[in-house]
């Protein structure tokens, strides 16, 4: 599934499977509004699992340089985040290990083990599948976390944080130490499995049991496998509860990632403190900036260098409500960090929508800060209901930048928006031939 049509072996993110799963669960739920036994649309999801089967092993073949669990990916639609270009080859040779690549190929494995317990639920031949993509999802995981003789690990201890990694031709590796979404990505890789789930599918049950009891050091990956919990809950993610509080606490901090808007794509820090690779010239500084790029680097003026971009941060705020739904409500984190106020992750999930709305919603000066450099769009009694999905937004202000027709993400706003899923069932219950919104 190539990134754009000039070049079939650049990638964007291997979301697809994400969505598919969303699709699948959004379609069931609506589907049981009217027929409580409805079971989904499971031919949609095999068909589609099988061909996403197929991009996996792509992935694994042709993104794993050394065949060590950890991957480049180049591109992945991140333009001109990094200090190279990730599209071409290292001005000095070797290559990149990539956190964010590593971090959505784990996301993609738990992703395809939960398609197939369920498919498997129906036709027991997927258990086996299931298990190949746990083994994969524990073997990236202890990849990018150093854990085992000969692992890479992209986690800095002083930082706390994730990093990129420069791998020269020498064999020797440098961190990048840009401090940017890169580092966020692996809280995306994160699932809860119900233990009646677990229960109608013993022979998985079994082979994970088995694999977590006789390789201990996977095992300390999963977060306390054997102890449940809110509600008989078991954890699958790459953070356990320590480093994702250390990944938070950088996010949530105003002078770092977290914005009125939303969450940055680069640590506001390097706003005067831009990242400099020693031994490289100025070209290659990686610099905090709000709006449209300054520099024509790696992607003219698409810029991941501070702007707040919709999709990342909706995949967030869907992060977090499932390390809710295990730690649920005694787990809690400072946010906005110093501020003294302790919030749980579900209620840190609803601060992000809230701000992610107000770029949307109109403030007390009757503006919406999206269109709050365009006066005709923002007070013209015939512009100012007419919203535009802008391809990204003003770090600081909240902006709009970029393409203004970018429906393919932003659009996710609506998301955010819409009324809670009680009050939809309470609609189609009343006005079962209304067809769903």
């Amino acid at each position: 599934m190539p990134a754009y049509e000039w070049s079939f072996g650049d990638v964007n993110p291997p979301v697809h499977a994400w969505a598919t799963w969303r699709v699948f669960q959004i379609d069931r739920k609506l589907r049981r509004l009217l027929h409580p036994a409805d079971q989904g649309d499971l031919a949609f999801l095999e068909r589609v699992f099988h061909k996403l089967l197929l991009n996996f092993t792509w992935w694994v073949n042709r993104k794993d340089e050394q065949g060590r669990n950890i991957f480049q990916g180049g591109f992945l639609g991140l333009d001109n985040i990094g200090v190279f270009d990730r599209s071409a080859p290292m001005p000095s040779g070797g290559f990149i290990n990539q956190a964010d690549g590593t971090s959505w190929m784990a996301m993609y494995s738990l992703n395809l083990m939960r398609i197939a317990l369920e498919l498997a639920r129906h036709n027991p031949t997927y258990g086996d599948i299931a298990t190949k993509f746990f083994e994969h999802f524990l073997n990236i995981a202890a990849a990018i976390n150093g854990v085992g003789e000969g692992t890479l690990g992209l986690w800095d201890e002083t930082d706390e944080f994730y990093y990129d990694q420069v791998h020269l031709p020498d064999g020797s590796t440098l961190p990048l130490k840009v401090r940017s979404m890169v580092g966020l990505i692996p809280l995306f890789a994160v699932e809860t499995l119900e233990d009646d789930l677990l229960d109608v599918l013993p022979e998985f049950k079994e082979r994970m049991r088995w694999f977590l009891e006789h390789r201990p050091d996977l095992a300390a990956l999963v977060s306390r496998w054997h102890e449940c919990g809110r509600g008989e809950r078991h954890l699958l993610s790459l953070l356990r509860g320590h480093r994702m509080k250390c990944l938070l606490r950088r996010m949530l901090d105003t002078t770092e990632f977290l914005s009125d808007y939303g969450i940055r794509s680069l640590s506001k820090i390097h706003e005067q403190k831009p990242y400099r690779f020693n031994g490289c010239n100025e070209q290659h500084e990686v610099q905090y900036c709000a709006g449209e790029s300054l520099v024509s680097l790696f992607g003219g003026n698409s810029n991941w260098r501070g702007p707040i971009w919709m999709p990342v941060n909706f995949l967030l705020i869907e992060s977090l409500q499932k390390f809710h739904h295990y730690y649920g409500n005694d787990f809690k984190v400072e946010c906005p960090t110093g501020s003294g106020t302790f919030l749980t992750l579900s209620e840190i999930a609803s601060e992000l929508g809230h701000r992610l709305s107000r770029l949307f919603l109109r403030g007390p000066d009757g503006v919406r800060p999206v269109l709050n450099n365009h006066p005709k769009l923002a007070h013209d009694v015939h512009f100012s209901d007419h919203l535009l999905f802008h391809e990204y937004f003003h770090g600081d202000s909240g902006r709009g930048c970029g393409a203004s027709h970018q429906t393919g993400w932003t659009a996710l706003i609506t998301k955010l928006l819409f009324p809670r899923h009680e009050a939809v069932e309470e609609l189609v219950r009343k006005e079962p031939s209304t067809p769903a919104p």
